[in-house]
């Protein structure tokens, strides 16, 4: 763990998550549609966001980052959402500063409001702490090479304090809340940062983030892309919940829905094409009743002789290149010509309970078996000219 100078006590952690639970389309529908949370009501009192605080694993870290080192030289890195003493990510990045050829790395968080978990000695404030590499030729982050710097507010994100650190860096990098990743983004375009951040593979769907993946102007990264599951590390005293595992020092990790890096680094992944081998046909591909596009359950059965719209899992976008495809929308924003009543009062025949109407603006079919299914959300796209 990196050494943190004698005068910073009890560091606690601010990256906190105020993560709904995982589940259907109905839980996604209201993720999508919710207004950004005030300042206050995200992170609430310390006692409360103390219990919402995940940390990413270094594994997981040095995984991903593995796949971006050309990306760092000569840049400033900050990372605003981590206390420096929990987070793996300083760690990643001070002890390979010069592996990776760093200008400065920069580190900030938000103040607890409790004195316990966050305090300069006799004194409550927020810090920030910057490195610019070793000065002793350890290759140790050494208490006299880590500069504390003191914060007038409370470090939150949105400070204009965090902000002037911002305009300074090149590529941000962190887990940030996700309850506040819309907002999240958005200041990293206003700024016009380049960042690799954790968020819900959800996130997608937001009506603030859709069209930035859309545009190309973000994307998913190399190792976590909305599918598998990513473990973080709890507090002790954090609640204990089914599903949370124990490692033999008794530390517990759960998961946090379908996790994923977001960036707009460029990687070599991004530009593999998938290779096509299927072949269309109406009977295996069926058109949607309501829209001019046909229906692929997995991003594997792609046919490769299509050239028309195609519907396909959202997971798709772990795959995706943008030479071989275009991203044409995602079915939440597709205005469709609405479920007609035949195929409502087919679908409530057929014994599924699902709250639909005629005229709901979700993408439907017949399948091969004449029956009516209202398949998840999906993302339209078009193979381009020459891809196979």
């Amino acid at each position: 763990m990196v050494i943190i100078p004698s005068n910073v006590v009890a560091l606690g952690t601010i990256t906190t998550y105020s993560a709904p639970a995982v589940g259907g389309a109905t839980q996604l529908d209201e993720w999508g549609t919710t207004g950004m949370a005030s300042k206050q009501q995200s992170l609430g009192d310390a006692k409360s966001a103390k219990l919402d605080e995940f940390y990413t694993q270094l594994s997981d870290i040095e995984k991903e980052l593995r796949h971006y080192k050309a990306h760092f030289k000569d840049k400033v890195v900050y990372l605003n959402c981590d206390d420096p003493r929990e987070s793996e990510f300083f760690h990643y990045f001070s002890y390979n500063f010069e592996k990776l050829g760093l200008k400065k790395l920069i580190a900030a968080c938000f103040k607890s409001q409790d004195v316990d978990l966050f305090s300069i000695g006799d004194n409550e404030r927020a810090i920030y702490l910057e490195y610019t590499g070793d000065k002793d030729g350890d290759r140790i982050p050494g208490r006299d090479e880590i500069e504390v710097k003191y914060f007038d507010g409370d470090g939150d994100f949105r400070s204009a304090e965090s902000i002037a650190l911002l305009k300074q860096a090149d590529i941000v990098v962190t887990n940030p809340p996700f309850s506040l990743f819309r907002e999240y983004v958005a200041q990293l375009m206003k700024y016009d940062k380049q960042f690799l951040i954790i968020g819900n593979m959800n996130a997608v769907t937001y009506k603030e983030i859709w069209p930035l993946i859309q545009e190309d102007k973000m994307w998913l990264g190399v190792t976590r892309t909305g599918t598998g599951q990513m473990w973080f590390r709890v507090n002790d005293d954090a609640p204990v919940k089914s599903g949370q595992r124990t490692d033999e020092e008794g530390r517990r990790y759960q998961t946090i829905g379908n996790s994923a890096w977001f960036t707009n680094l460029d990687h070599a992944k991004r530009h593999e094409e998938l290779t096509l081998f299927k072949s269309y046909s109406s009977a295996d591909y069926p058109t949607y009743d309501n829209f001019d596009a046909i229906e692929v359950a997995k991003t594997v059965d792609i046919p490769m002789d299509y050239d028309g719209v195609m519907g396909v899992p959202i997971t798709f976008l772990g795959k995706y290149s943008p030479e071989q495809f275009k991203i044409v929308e995602l079915s939440r924003y597709t205005k469709t010509q609405g479920m007609s009543k035949e195929f409502v009062d087919a679908y409530y025949a057929s014994g599924q309970t699902g709250q639909i109407s005629e005229g709901h603006p979700d993408l439907c079919y017949y399948d091969s078996n004449g029956r009516p299914v209202v398949p998840y959300m999906r993302v339209l796209i078009r193979r381009k000219d020459g891809s196979a």
